[in-house]
This record gives C-alpha cells, sequence and structure tokens, in this order.
C-alpha cells in the first residue's frame, strides 16, 4: 500500500503544498500545462525554485499574479476580485482537466467556502474568495488536486497540524491565529498550537488535508521511499518547510480495521421492563450499532439496570438526547473506544430442505467460519416440521459435501 505522509510540524499552505508534491516528483512543467486547461493564464504565472530554510533545501513556489492593481483596493476594474464559489465552480467544470481532478479540486474549494459562510453568518453564495485570494485559491486549490492525482497513492496519512498562534492583519481586520476559518475547516482533526506566534496553516492547505487525509497519525509504522520538502515564505524560529514522504505500509491486511465509536452508559432503578424494552427498540431504531442491558445491583440493593449504547463518534450528542428523554437517567458515562470488526460476506447454500443464507467471516482475506441465518433456518423447520437442531444437522451434511 502506497501512503502519502503529511507531517506539517511547520503547517501547510497551498503553495507549500504544491511546492512539496514538486519536491516528491511531480513535474513542474506538467503541473503547469494542467493548470493552463482553466484558461486563467492571464491572472497568474508560476515560479518554481530551490529554495532553503535553516539549512533544509527544498522546492519552493511563488503563485505570481500578474496584475498589480490587485494589490491597490479592488476596484470595478479587478472583476475577479469578487469571485465566488458559483464562479469558481463555472471555471472549473468548463476546464478540460480529468473529471477526478475536477471533482477533487470542487470539494476542497466547498469546504473553505462552507467554513467561511458559517463564520461571517452568509449563504454559501455570498461568499467571496477576497481580494487577491481569489486566484491563489483557485491555483493553490486544482493544483493540490493536480498533484494528489499525479501521485500513485492508496492513502493519504498526516501528522497533527501546527496552526501557530499570535493574530494576522486580513481582509476583516485583526483576526486570531488560527484563523476561524481553519479551525471550522479542522474540525475533528489532531492539531497543536503556539510554535511560533504567527500563522502556519491557511485556511486553503487546511482544506486540502480535510479533503485528501485518510487518517491522522503522529508515529506512524511505515517504510519511507521517498521525501519532498516544501519551502513556506517566511523565516521563522522553526524552519518553515513541509515535508512530505512517500511511504509503504507492509501488507496492508495484517492491520485489523479499527473504527473509533463511542460507548454509552447509564444505571437506571426505576423503570419498569416494558419501558426499558421500548427504550431500546428506539435506540435500534435511532441507528445506533448496538444496544445492551446488563443486570446490576445499586446502591440501597436495589436491583437495577444498565444501558449500554455503542454508536459513531459524531452521533454521541444526538444519542444522550435521546437517552435522557426516553428514560429516568439524569447521567450518563460516554467512554471513546475502538471497535474492531470482521469482514462479512452471505452466500446461498443449497440444502435438500430448502435454501439457507450463509454469513460468512473473513479474517486476512480468508472465510474463517461461517454459519447459517437463524430466520432461515427457523422458516425451514416450520415448513419441514422438524425441530430446528435437525435443520442444523441438515445443512453440516451438505456442507461436507
Amino acid at each position: 500500500m502506497n501512503i502519502l505522509y503529511y507531517d506539517c510540524f511547520a503547517g501547510i499552505s497551498g503553495d507549500m503544498n504544491m511546492a512539496a508534491m514538486i519536491s516528491l516528483g511531480v513535474d513542474p512543467d506538467y503541473l503547469k500545462k494542467e493548470l493552463a486547461k482553466l484558461h486563467i493564464d492571464e491572472e497568474f504565472s508560476l515560479d518554481v525554485s530551490v529554495d532553503k530554510r535553516k539549512g533544509i533545501q527544498g522546492t519552493r513556489v511563488d503563485v505570481v499574479l500578474k496584475r498589480d492593481d490587485h494589490h491597490q483596493h479592488h476596484h470595478e476594474h479587478s472583476h475577479y476580485a469578487h469571485r465566488n464559489l458559483k464562479d469558481i465552480e463555472t471555471i472549473i467544470n468548463e476546464s478540460k482537466l480529468d473529471n477526478k481532478i475536477k471533482e477533487t479540486s470542487l470539494a476542497i474549494f466547498r469546504r473553505v467556502a462552507e467554513a467561511e459562510a458559517k463564520i461571517h453568518g452568509k449563504a454559501l453564495d455570498a461568499v467571496h474568495f477576497h481580494e487577491v485570494g481569489a486566484t491563489d485559491s483557485i491555483v493553490d486549490i486544482v493544483g493540490a488536486a493536480i498533484c494528489f492525482h499525479a501521485l500513485d497513492i492508496d492513502e493519504v496519512w498526516c501528522s497533527p497540524v501546527e496552526l501557530g498562534g499570535g493574530f494576522i492583519t486580513c481582509a476583516h481586520g485583526v483576526m486570531p491565529v488560527p484563523a476561524p476559518a481553519t479551525l471550522e475547516i479542522l474540525t475533528g482533526v489532531p492539531t497543536k498550537r503556539g510554535a511560533i506566534q504567527q500563522e502556519t496553516t491557511t485556511p486553503t492547505g487546511a482544506a486540502i488535508l480535510a479533503e485528501l487525509v485518510n487518517r491522522f497519525e503522529s508515529s506512524p509504522e511505515i517504510t519511507t521511499l521517498k521525501t519532498g520538502y516544501g519551502i513556506g515564505h517566511r523565516d521563522t524560529e522553526i524552519p518553515n518547510v513541509l515535508r512530505v514522504s512517500i511511504a509503504t505500509l507492509e501488507s496492508s491486511h495484517d492491520r485489523l480495521q479499527s473504527t473509533p465509536a463511542c460507548l454509552l452508559e447509564c444505571n437506571i432503578d426505576d423503570m419498569t421492563g416494558e419501558m426499558l424494552g421500548d427504550t431500546m427498540n428506539r435506540l435500534l431504531e435511532a441507528g445506533a450499532m448496538d444496544v445492551h442491558f446488563t443486570s446490576i445491583v445499586m446502591k440501597k440493593n436495589r436491583p437495577a439496570t444498565t444501558l449500554s449504547v455503542l454508536c459513531s463518534l459524531e452521533e454521541e450528542d444526538n444519542f444522550k438526547r435521546l437517552i435522557f428523554r426516553h428514560t429516568t437517567t439524569l447521567g450518563i458515562k460516554s467512554i471513546p473506544i475502538n471497535k474492531t470488526v470482521l469482514e462479512i460476506s452471505f452466500e446461498q447454500l443449497k440444502t435438500p430442505l430448502g435454501s439457507v443464507t450463509m454469513k460468512n467471516a473473513i479474517l486476512d482475506g480468508k472465510v474463517i467460519r461461517s454459519k447459517p441465518e437463524l430466520e432461515d433456518c427457523s422458516r425451514l423447520a416450520q415448513q419441514n416440521d422438524i425441530p430446528l437442531g435437525e435443520v442444523y444437522l441438515q445443512i453440516g451434511k451438505v456442507r461436507k459435501l
């Protein structure tokens, strides 16, 4: 399995990302040729050079905007200073870029626009990509998609992302670092702060990671094959570089797939069995991964029941609300856990009694056991007027053949 690993110890911006990809081996001429398909050549040129930070040599990319009047206040003549999401989607959709590149670019842009809309309390279409930011953002984001699809990658992993600190001045005035948009885009992602008192991760850089990364891992067990360095535009106390590596993971199926989940528990001593049963049904209907009851004895020697609900992390709040509404509990314990499940496949098995569905458990690509579905067996037992155990015996005989 080929992994692209982002090491964001000094954060990430759009141009550092393109530079790092070129440093890894993406041909700058190929990148320029693909960007030309956007038909906005008159607005920018891409300068690729070699640069160093703290003695580390890498690639630097400058998106040079061709019109100087852009740096003054946006007058009517800088028409593309006021692009909104629709305008940008049109530019991308009407280009001759590959569909995969279009989809990735649009998904990244959408993340930036949604964050900005939420922060400024605007509708999505009312968000403008600010000042010189419009052309920059298009080049950085579409460039990221072009480079990503140019590499033969199965998964993207990333370290916790350094966000920086302090304050920056932008179109809206003084903003805290991380900028609200950056923080919004990286909701749910492991981040760090304060390595330096400057902005290290931009909203564009954040959106690229949020869209591309499959998992965040601070100490990955991978074998590095090749490393590239994208050089940033400032020289700060820490090396202002983005390190990316192409690495392999020794045979991916040795690792069991585990997904983060949440276990919610509460103890109840004042609900009837009927009411508890109804609660279980409601929770399962709402999409809980699992619900179970355990008999316990509480204080004052009261027989009671522990309600345990397994759900995804995103749904944690939702299920807490359901438990508070449908039970008498006043408090819920929440435990983050990892859930590891085997792959499952189904197949039909023909028997003299009729057909049954077999459920196979798969480990490392091999079926390690399979069992007939109870509903099918019980139906055959009724149809043939024989005990359930007899159905299982018949199925066992067929499977030995």
